[in-house]
C-alpha cells in the first residue's frame, strides 16, 4: 500500500455499495451516481491501496480476496460515517428542511397521502420525501428520518410509539358478488374464490388462529404486493381482506359482515435516538401521530366500536 491516507470517504461508499450489488450499475442507480463515476472511484480505491479488489465474472463484479479483507473495515467505517451524521443532523435546531417517511407500498398510497398533504399545509417550510417500500429501511443509515411500521420495531438505538390499531374487514368487489351467492356465514367462504398472500403467510396464520381450515391452497389468487393484492379484489378476482377506512370508501366493493373478529392492524412510528428530537422531524412526528390516530378512530366499524370487538386505541401511548 502506498503512504498517503485515505481521506475520500465516497470511494469507501462507492466500493461498499458495488459489493453489495455487484455491478457498477446497480451500485450507481443505489447511490444516486452516474456508472463512470463509480468506476474511477473504484480505480482510485485500486491505486491508494494498490490491491485489485473486484474480479470480473459474466453476471457482473464479485470480491477479489483484497476487497474480501477491506470489507470489515469498510462497513466500520461506514458506521461511523453515519453515526457523524446521525450526531450532526440530530443538533440542528431549524424547523426548516426535509423529512424522509418510509411507509408499507399500500400506505404511502392509501393512507398517507391526506396526512402528508396536511403537514405540507401546516409547516410549508418543512419538506418530505415519501419512500414506499415494504423492506424495512435502516434508520441507522439514514434511509428515512420516520418510519411507519405495522408491527413493532425492534431495531437499537431507535424510539418507537404506538399511535392507533386500524380496523380490518372482509371485502368482495360487487362484481364479484353479483355473479356469486353472498356469503352469510364464515363457512360460506370457503366455496368462494379468495384473494391470499404469496411467500408473506400473514392472513394464512390469522386465518389459522381463527380456527379456520385455510391452507396455502384455499387462495384462488396470491400476490404479497399489498396494492396490487388490494385491486386484485377491487378487480372481482375474489374475496380478500383490507383495512376498513380505505375499503369502505370504495363504491365498488362491498363489505361482508359475518361475525368475524379480525384482529386489528397495529401502527407505530419509529425515529433514530439521535434524530428524533430534531424541531422539524418532532414536529412531523406529531403530526402524523395525529393524523394516523384521526384515520385509526375514523375507520373503527359501528358495529365493531365495542370494547369487546376492537381494540382499545390509546391516544397518549407513550414512547418508548
Amino acid at each position: 500500500m502506498t503512504n498517503s491516507p485515505l481521506t475520500d470517504w465516497s470511494l469507501i461508499q462507492s466500493f461498499l455499495a458495488v459489493a453489495e450489488t455487484g455491478s457498477l450499475s446497480a451500485a450507481a442507480q443505489q447511490l444516486h451516481r452516474s456508472q463512470p463515476t463509480l468506476g474511477r472511484h473504484i480505480q482510485n480505491l485500486e491505486a491508494d491501496l494498490n490491491q485489485h479488489l473486484f474480479d470480473r465474472h459474466p453476471r457482473g463484479l464479485k470480491l477479489s480476496e483484497a476487497g474480501t479483507a477491506l470489507m470489515p473495515m469498510a462497513r466500520e467505517m461506514q458506521h461511523q460515517m453515519y453515526q457523524l451524521s446521525l450526531l450532526a443532523a440530530g443538533q440542528s435546531q431549524d424547523l426548516a428542511g426535509t423529512v424522509r417517511i418510509t411507509a408499507s407500498i399500500f400506505a404511502a398510497q392509501y393512507i398517507l397521502p391526506d396526512i402528508l398533504a396536511d403537514i405540507r399545509r401546516q409547516e410549508p417550510k418543512i419538506e418530505l420525501e415519501l419512500v414506499p417500500t415494504d423492506a424495512s429501511e435502516n434508520l441507522a443509515f439514514r434511509a428515512a428520518d420516520i418510519a411507519v411500521r405495522m408491527y413493532r420495531p425492534t431495531q437499537m438505538d431507535v424510539i418507537t410509539q404506538h399511535v392507533t390499531d386500524l380496523p380490518l374487514g372482509i371485502f368482495a368487489a360487487k362484481s364479484y358478488l353479483n355473479r356469486h351467492d353472498r356469503p352469510a356465514t364464515p363457512e360460506d367462504l370457503w366455496a368462494h374464490d379468495l384473494v391470499g398472500y404469496d411467500s408473506n403467510d400473514l392472513i394464512l396464520q390469522t386465518m389459522q388462529a381463527m380456527g379456520w381450515p385455510a391452507t396455502r391452497r384455499s387462495f384462488a389468487i396470491r400476490c404479497d404486493n399489498q396494492a396490487a393484492y388490494w385491486q386484485l379484489v377491487r378487480a372481482g378476482c375474489g374475496i380478500g381482506f383490507c383495512q376498513t377506512g380505505v375499503a369502505g370508501a370504495d363504491p365498488d366493493v362491498e363489505e361482508l359482515h359475518l361475525d368475524v373478529e379480525i384482529p386489528a392492524l397495529p401502527v407505530w412510528l419509529t425515529a433514530h435516538s439521535a434524530m428524533r428530537e430534531t424541531p422539524r422531524i418532532k414536529r412531523v412526528w406529531s403530526l402524523l401521530a395525529n393524523g394516523l390516530k384521526k384515520a385509526g378512530k375514523s375507520t373503527l366499524h359501528p358495529l365493531k366500536a365495542g370494547p369487546t370487538t376492537a381494540p382499545v386505541i390509546d391516544p397518549d401511548a407513550p414512547e418508548e
